[in-house]
C-alpha cells in the first residue's frame, strides 16, 4: 500500500473506534497512546492523525475516496469491522457506520469481503468457557524454567478451591496461552490478529473460575481496563504495527518471513498475555483485593518479564504458527 492509503485506511479505523460515541476517555487516552506508540513512521503521523478524527477536521467521504483499489477498500473495511467488533460487540451506531462504508464504495455481494463481518463477529462473542488451545510442544532447550512473575507482586493469602490447578500447572497454563497468542500475532490476517482479544478474556475466565469465580465479560473488560488494555486500542495497535511494516494482509503472505520478524520482535502478544494471566492469577487467588494502581504497577512490571522471555520461546511460536490457518483459528476461538 502507498502512505496514502495506509494513512487513509488507520483514519477509518480511528474514525470506526469513536463511531459510536461511547468511547469512555480511559480508552480515548489508550488509543491515542497506540497513536504515539505507533508515531515512528513519519509519512504517517498517526497522532495527527488522532487528532484529526476526534476534532472531526476530516469526513468519511474524503478518507474513503483516498482507497480506490479494490483489494486497499477491502482490507480497511476489514480493519475497520475488527476495530468495531473488538470489545465483543458492535454497536447500532457501528452497524451504521459500516454500512455507510459499504454504501459509499458500492461494495455488493460481489465485492465484500465474503462473511468477513459473519467470522469476525463469531470471534468477538466467543464463548468464554471453551478450553484453551495448546500450541506446538515445547523444544527442550525451551523447557527451561521462566522467572515466577507473581512473585513480584504483593503477597496475598491464595484463594484456590480444591480440585483446583496446582502453582506450577498454572504457570505452564499461562506460559502456553501466551505463546499461541504470540503465534497468532505472526500470521497476517485481520481474523487472527482480532482473535487474541476473545483467547485472553477466556483465560482470565479460567483463572478466575480456578478460585470459585464465575465471571462474566463485563467484569473481565473492567479487569483488562484497569490494567490499561484497552480491547479497541489493543486491536488497533496489534494491526496498526503489521500495516505499517506492510505486513497485513492475506493468507500466505510473509509469514514467519518479514512478518514472523516484526511481529514477535514487539513481543506484544506474548508479554501481554503472560502479563495478564500472571496479573489475574494473583488477584483471584488473593480474594480480589488489590487496587487499581497495585495491578496497574504490577501489569507493567510482568510485562518486562514478558518481553524478555518471548525470544527463548520464538522458536515455538514459530512452529505453532505453521500449523494455523483462519478457519483453525475460528475452531479454536469458537472452542471447536
Amino acid at each position: 500500500m502507498t502512505a496514502e492509503e495506509i494513512r487513509a485506511t488507520l483514519t477509518l479505523c480511528l474514525m470506526a473506534s469513536f463511531a459510536d460515541g461511547e468511547k469512555h476517555d480511559r480508552e480515548r487516552e489508550q488509543i491515542r497512546q497506540v497513536a504515539q506508540g505507533l508515531a515512528g513512521d513519519e509519512q504517517v503521523n498517526l497522532p495527527g492523525l488522532y487528532q484529526d478524527v476526534l476534532l472531526r477536521r476530516v469526513q468519511l467521504p474524503e478518507v474513503l475516496g483516498r482507497l480506490a483499489t479494490l483489494e486497499s477498500r477491502q482490507l480497511a473495511y476489514e480493519m475497520a469491522v475488527c476495530v468495531c467488533e473488538a470489545d465483543g460487540h458492535t454497536s447500532a451506531k457501528e452497524d451504521a457506520f459500516l454500512a455507510q462504508v459499504r454504501h459509499a464504495w458500492g461494495m455488493g455481494a460481489a465485492q465484500a469481503p465474503a462473511g468477513f463481518d459473519t467470522q469476525a463477529q463469531a470471534l468477538a462473542e466467543a464463548p468464554l468457557q471453551a478450553p484453551l488451545a495448546e500450541p506446538a510442544p515445547l523444544p527442550a532447550a525451551a523447557t527451561a524454567p521462566h522467572p515466577a512473575a507473581a512473585d513480584t507482586l504483593p503477597a496475598t493469602a491464595a484463594q484456590r478451591r480444591p480440585g483446583s490447578l496446582p502453582p506450577a500447572e498454572m504457570d505452564r497454563k499461562i506460559l502456553q496461552a501466551s505463546i499461541m497468542n504470540g503465534a497468532i500475532e505472526l500470521l497476517p490476517e485481520n481474523l487472527s490478529t482480532l482473535a487474541i482479544i476473545p483467547l485472553q478474556m477466556r483465560l482470565v475466565y479460567q483463572i478466575g473460575q480456578s478460585y470459585g469465580y464465575e465471571l462474566d465479560r463485563g467484569h473481565i473488560k473492567d479487569l483488562l481496563a484497569t490494567l490499561g488494555v484497552g480491547l479497541t486500542s489493543q486491536y488497533l495497535e496489534q494491526a496498526g504495527r503489521k500495516l505499517l511494516s506492510g505486513l497485513l494482509g492475506k493468507a500466505g503472505k510473509g509469514l514467519l518471513g518479514g512478518l514472523g520478524r516484526q511481529a514477535v520482535s514487539s513481543g506484544m502478544s506474548f508479554a501481554a498475555t503472560y502479563a495478564l494471566g500472571h496479573v489475574a492469577n494473583q488477584y483471584y487467588a488473593g480474594g480480589r483485593t488489590l487496587s487499581s494502581d497495585m495491578l496497574k504497577d504490577a501489569y507493567q512490571h510482568v510485562m518486562q518479564d514478558g518481553r524478555a522471555l518471548q525470544a527463548r520461546y520464538l522458536p515455538q511460536m514459530q512452529e505453532t504458527a505453521r500449523q494455523l490457518d483462519t478457519a483453525k483459528i475460528l475452531s479454536m476461538v469458537r472452542g471447536g
